[in-house]
C-alpha cells in the first residue's frame, strides 16, 4: 500500500492550517473556523484550488477527534461545582438553555425542513462552545472577574444538557416509529447515563486503582483505549459514540489522576480534533451556502439577541450589573463543536442535506463574530449603559432641570468610571492571588506524586536507570 501522495497532501494541509492559524491568532480567531476553511480549500467540491482530499481518507482519525472532544468535555466537568451548587446552577444555566432552546426550536420549525431537522437546529443554536468560552476567558484575563463563576456554571449545565440531548437525538434520528421501541431506547440511554454519573460520583477512588502506573506511555494508552472503547459501547447501545466518550471522561475526571490525564489528553485532543474539523470542511460545498444564507443570517441574529436577553436575565438573577450581563452574553454567544457534531449525526441519519451547509456557515460566522464581540465587550457596555447621551440631548432644549440632570449624569458617569477603575484593581489583585494559589496547588500535587507510596502502584517501579556507558568514537570518523 503506497500512501505517499495522501500523506504529502494531508501534511501540506496541516502546514497551511498552521500558517492560517498564526494569522488568525493576530486578530483573536479560534482554531475551529481556521480548520474548517482548510478543509473547504481541500474539498472535492472546490476543484479550482487544485487540492482534492476525499473525506474517507481521514474519516477514522476524525472519529477519534470527535471521541476525544467529548472525552475531554467529560474530563473537565466540575462535579464538585455542580453538586455543591446544583440548585443555583440549574436555575441560571437552565434559564439560559431554555430561552435559546425554545426559540431555536420554533426557528427550526419556521424553516420548514421537518421536525427532526428543527430539533437538530435547536440544539445547534442552544449551547455555547465550551472550548472557545474557556479559551476566551483565559486569553482575555477574565478568570478573576466576578461573573466568571456564573459563566462557568452555565457551561456546566450546558454539558449536562448536551449529554441528555444527544441521548434523545440519537433515539429520534434512529427513525424507529414503534412507541415501545422508542421508549426502550430512551430508557437504555438514560440508564446508561445514570449509571455512569453515579459511578463518577461515588466510585472515583476505586477507578483510580486502574490508573496506578507512573509510566506515561502505558497511562496514555489506557485512557485513550477507554475513550475509544466506550465510544464504541455508546454507539452499540444506540446513544452515539460521543455520549460513550463523554461518560468515560466523566468517570476518569472523578479519579485522583484527573490532572495527569488532562495534561496528556489535551495535546491529543487538539491534534485529533483538527482532523475532525478539517474533515467537516471537506464535506462543505461553497455552492450550497447560497441556499442557506438567509436561514443562517436569521439564526445569527436570533442567537445574538437571545444571548443578550439571557445574559442580562441570568446576571440579574445572580445580582450582577448590566456590564457584567454584557460580558456574560458575549462570552456565551460563541458556537462551535457541538453544532458540527449534530450536523455530522444528521448527515449520517440522512436528514435534510442543507443542514450540513447551514451548520458549516453558521459556525464559521459565529466562531469569528463571537471572539470579536468578547474582545469589545467593554466598548459595547459603554454604548449601552451610559445614560449621559440622552441627558445631554435634553440639556440642549434648556431648562434648569435638564442642566441639573446633565450635571448629575456627569457625576454619575465619573463615579462609574472610578468604580470601574477600582474593580479593575481588584481584578488584578485577584489575578495575582489566583496565580499564586494555582502555583501552590501545582507544587502540592507534584510533591504528593513524588511522595506517593510505591505500593499504590499496580506494578513495581523500575530500579534507577544505570548511566549509559560512553561509546568510544571511531578514530576513522
Amino acid at each position: 500500500m503506497h500512501l505517499g501522495g495522501e500523506l504529502l497532501t494531508i501534511g501540506a494541509l496541516f502546514l497551511i492550517a498552521y500558517v492560517l492559524g498564526r494569522l488568525g491568532k493576530t486578530i483573536g480567531l479560534p482554531a475551529i473556523p481556521i480548520y474548517m476553511i482548510v478543509g473547504l480549500i481541500a474539498s472535492p467540491h472546490t476543484p479550482w484550488t487544485g487540492i482534492s482530499v476525499e473525506s474517507h481518507t481521514i474519516e477514522l482519525i476524525a472519529t477519534f477527534g470527535l471521541i476525544l472532544l467529548l472525552f475531554n468535555l467529560g474530563l473537565e466537568f466540575d462535579q464538585e461545582e455542580f453538586y455543591g451548587n446544583a440548585g443555583k446552577l440549574l436555575v441560571s444555566g437552565g434559564t439560559y438553555v431554555a430561552i435559546n432552546m425554545g426559540v431555536g426550536f420554533a426557528f427550526g420549525f419556521s424553516l420548514g425542513w421537518g421536525t427532526r431537522e428543527a430539533l437538530i437546529i435547536a440544539g445547534m443554536t442552544a449551547t455555547s462552545s465550551s472550548a472557545i468560552v474557556t479559551k476566551l476567558l483565559i486569553e482575555l484575563r477574565r478568570l478573576a472577574n466576578d461573573e466568571t463563576p456564573m459563566i462557568l456554571g452555565v457551561t456546566v449545565i450546558e454539558d449536562v444538557f448536551i449529554a441528555i440531548y444527544l441521548a434523545i437525538v440519537s433515539v429520534v434520528l434512529s427513525g424507529d416509529t414503534n412507541v415501545w421501541a422508542v421508549v426502550g431506547k430512551l430508557a437504555l440511554a438514560f440508564g446508561f447515563l445514570i449509571v455512569m454519573f453515579t459511578l463518577a460520583r461515588f466510585a472515583g477512588k476505586w477507578v483510580s486503582k486502574i490508573f496506578a502506573t507512573r509510566d506515561d506511555e502505558l497511562f496514555t494508552v489506557l485512557f485513550f483505549g477507554l475513550a475509544v472503547m466506550f465510544g464504541g459501547i455508546g454507539d452499540l447501545l444506540g446513544v452515539t459514540d460521543a455520549i460513550g466518550a463523554f461518560v468515560i471522561g466523566l468517570l476518569c475526571g472523578a479519579t485522583r489522576y484527573r490532572d495527569r490525564i488532562e495534561q496528556l489528553a489535551l495535546p491529543m485532543r487538539d491534534v485529533f480534533a483538527a482532523f475532525f474539523f478539517v474533515n467537516f470542511g471537506l464535506g462543505l460545498d461553497l455552492s450550497t451556502f447560497g441556499e442557506v444564507l438567509w436561514p443562517v443570517l436569521g439564526a445569527i441574529g436570533m442567537t445574538v439577541v437571545l444571548n443578550a436577553v439571557a445574559g442580562q436575565l441570568v446576571a440579574r438573577m445572580n445580582g450582577f450589573n448590566v456590564q457584567q450581563g454584557i460580558n456574560t452574553a458575549v462570552i456565551l454567544v460563541n458556537r462551535g463543536e457541538f453544532a458540527l457534531i449534530l450536523a455530522t449525526l444528521s448527515a449520517a441519519a440522512g436528514l435534510e442535506a442543507r443542514i450540513t451547509a447551514f451548520a458549516g456557515l453558521y459556525v464559521l460566522v459565529m466562531a469569528i463574530l463571537g471572539p470579536l464581540l468578547a474582545v469589545n465587550s467593554d466598548r459595547i457596555g459603554r454604548l449601552v449603559v451610559r445614560p449621559a447621551r440622552l441627558v445631554r440631548l435634553r440639556s440642549r432644549l434648556g431648562g434648569r432641570r435638564a442642566v441639573a440632570a446633565a450635571a448629575a449624569a456627569e457625576a454619575a458617569e465619573a463615579e462609574a468610571e472610578s468604580d470601574a477603575a477600582d474593580a479593575a484593581a481588584r481584578r488584578a489583585e485577584r489575578d495575582r492571588q489566583f496565580a499564586e494559589e494555582f502555583a501552590l496547588v501545582e507544587a502540592a500535587g507534584r510533591e504528593e506524586r513524588e511522595n506517593e507510596p510505591l505500593e499504590a502502584a499496580s506494578e513495581p517501579l523500575p530500579a534507577e536507570r544505570p548511566e549509559r556507558p560512553v561509546r568510544q568514537r571511531d578514530p576513522e570518523y
